[in-house]
């Protein structure tokens, strides 16, 4: 139903290849050429820039391409808005989050779906990154949402989210007013951080090597597996901790907590929805589609 030229428009913009975009359309390199110069030519502009083999795009280029995710965005919640006036939905559908999804995230979604779909059941299964993949791969849900940054090659992968996982500080901290804190500030103040197999320490430890630092640099009180935990422990202590903004949404808003940036550390991360290789159930697709549109407000 959309203009066609758009599409081979957008998969040759996000491949920056011709040969790439034709077999993913499953149409010939020359048809894909015709397109792009046809948008070319209404525009009287160039979208894409030349320089040998390799493609880049233009200014025009980019604005085109936010544009079109746009639409295809827009075309994706008309479609899924109008089948669901055509389709019946009953059974069970099993879902597994990991920690900071589960508590922060998924309860209001999970609470819109059971009101559009009131025949289907739903179970949701709680655990770090590490045992959510686990269960995926031994059949007991039927898709999951990760925070982790690793990706198993059995498992596809969507966006779900943005995140992003900040150092907080009860406001009470003798550092909660310090805006900024040195990678070597850090290592001398005691941290609370989350347990091995979680997809927020994986983060971590990802950035800070990229920093020239190991987890072992930091000088960790405690590991626990919740962030309801850590954040309950924080006021009563002068520790510190990594969290997901995400699981501080309150905090925040009630000034119970202050987040301090580290120089040269910037942790963001997406959570991500995963389901096996080569399909997945209808209810699971449902659900999926439901919770990427899902308006947050």
């Amino acid at each position: 139903m959309f203009d066609f030229r758009l599409k081979v428009f957008n998969t040759v913009a996000k491949r920056l290849n011709f040969t790439k975009a034709a077999e993913e359309l499953f149409i010939s390199q020359p048809a894909v050429t015709k397109h792009i110069h046809e948008i070319e030519g209404h525009y009287k502009i160039q979208l894409f820039e030349r320089r040998g083999s390799k493609i880049t795009l233009s200014e025009a280029g980019k604005i085109l391409l936010i544009y079109t995710e746009r639409i295809f965005d827009i075309y994706r919640d008309m479609e899924f808005e109008i089948n669901s006036f055509t389709q019946h939905h009953d059974g069970i559908l099993r879902v597994g989050a990991s920690t900071t999804v589960a508590q922060y995230i998924l309860p209001p979604i999970l609470a819109a779906f059971h009101n559009k779909y009131k025949d289907i059941k739903i179970s949701l299964t709680t655990g770090n990154t590490e045992r959510i993949e686990s269960d995926l791969d031994n059949g007991t849900i039927d898709l999951g949402i990760i925070e982790g940054k690793s990706k198993n090659t059995a498992f596809k992968y969507t966006h779900f989210i943005d995140d992003e996982i900040v150092l907080v500080a009860s406001t009470s901290h003798p550092k909660a007013q310090k805006t900024l804190l040195t990678l070597e500030e850090l290592t001398e103040i005691p941290l609370l951080l989350r347990e091995p197999g979680s997809g927020t320490l994986e983060y971590i430890a990802y950035e800070l090597k990229k920093a020239g630092m190991r987890l072992s640099d930091l000088s960790v009180e405690m590991q626990m597996n919740s962030p309801e935990s850590i954040k309950a422990y924080l006021p009563n202590s002068k520790c510190m901790a990594f969290l997901s903004v995400h699981a501080i949404l309150k905090e925040l808003r009630y000034k119970d907590f202050s987040i301090i940036d580290v120089k040269e550390l910037d942790i963001k991360r997406i959570f991500q929805i995963i389901h096996p290789h080569g399909g997945i159930s209808g209810l699971a697709e449902l659900f999926m589609k439901y919770a990427i549109t899902y308006n947050f407000r």
